[in-house]
């Protein structure tokens, strides 16, 4: 079989890329260690259709959002584990988002989650849990008659929703606490002009995938290989914030079921 691998969650700056597709390269060099002779090819950013990507058969390895893993994915790929961050917001393998707010927002007084009503909100994408359903569910108990903001719209990505909050385009908007962190690490105007406010309910880290043809010999020499890359370079870890890789199975990723089930439960269907 010939594989492929890819992680592209995290790809907020070339560097950080970079350092994803080093990790990748030192998972392949830990297979070939153990024997494992199978072609394996580190893939190029997929564009647009990442969920092509993560439905390919020789995916290998790649990461994924727990929102699509639980709806669109569902038995198409198998999970390999959880990565376990050094962030704050995080929490072994769960993660949180981060609720921020622009200067101008925080100036008038949205110091708290229950002053932001009327405000223009930004999410990434409908299928994101931490842009979109993990912010429906913290905002659902304070919505009235199914409404919260004066406004809603899609950016695209979590930077891209930093952008429009930093640049007063809207208010406020839920970020994934890991790409906070890399943000804030890159970008000075992220740490200028915006201000954390609230975090979302935890829920399972983005998990590490595969291709159900992946067999369970190889998925748990892949869970030993990415276990070790990660050690092996501690200035690549420390950069990737990445500690290390945790047991996750698809029943705990239930926890981004509820978290919808209890926006709708609250008359919150849709963030708005």
């Amino acid at each position: 079989m010939n594989w492929i691998v890819a992680l592209p969650m995290y790809n907020v700056t070339t560097l950080l890329d970079q350092q994803w597709r080093a990790l990748l390269r030192d998972v392949i060099m830990q297979l070939r260690a153990m024997g494992i002779k199978d072609a394996i090819t580190v893939h190029d950013a997929p564009g647009p259709d990442i969920a092509a990507l993560w439905q390919r058969p020789d995916l290998l390895l790649s990461q994924t959002c727990g929102y699509p893993l639980m709806f669109q994915l569902k038995e198409k790929v198998q999970v390999v584990a959880a990565p376990v961050f050094d962030v704050e917001g995080c929490d072994g393998p769960s993660y949180r988002s981060a609720i921020v707010v622009s200067d101008n927002a925080y100036a008038s007084g949205a110091t708290e989650l229950a002053a932001c009503r009327g405000l223009r909100a930004a999410y990434n994408t409908m299928d994101s849990h931490s842009g979109m359903n993990a912010f429906r569910d913290r905002v659902a108990p304070l919505a009235k008659d199914g409404r919260f903001f004066a406004s809603v719209v899609e950016t695209g990505s979590h930077i891209a929703s930093l952008q429009a909050v930093a640049q007063g385009h809207v208010d406020i908007a839920a970020i994934d606490c890991v790409t906070l962190a890399y943000a804030r690490d890159a970008f000075p105007f992220v740490r200028q002009r915006t201000h954390c406010i609230d975090l979302t309910v935890p829920a399972p880290s983005l998990p590490f995938i595969a291709s159900p043809y992946v067999d369970g010999t190889l998925l748990a020499q892949l869970r030993v290989a990415l276990a070790t890359a990660i050690t092996l370079d501690d200035g690549r870890a420390r950069a990737l914030r990445l500690t290390g890789i945790a047991p996750m199975n698809r029943a705990a990723y239930h926890a981004i079921v509820s978290a919808e089930s209890r926006a709708i439960a609250a008359g919150y269907p849709s963030l708005s």
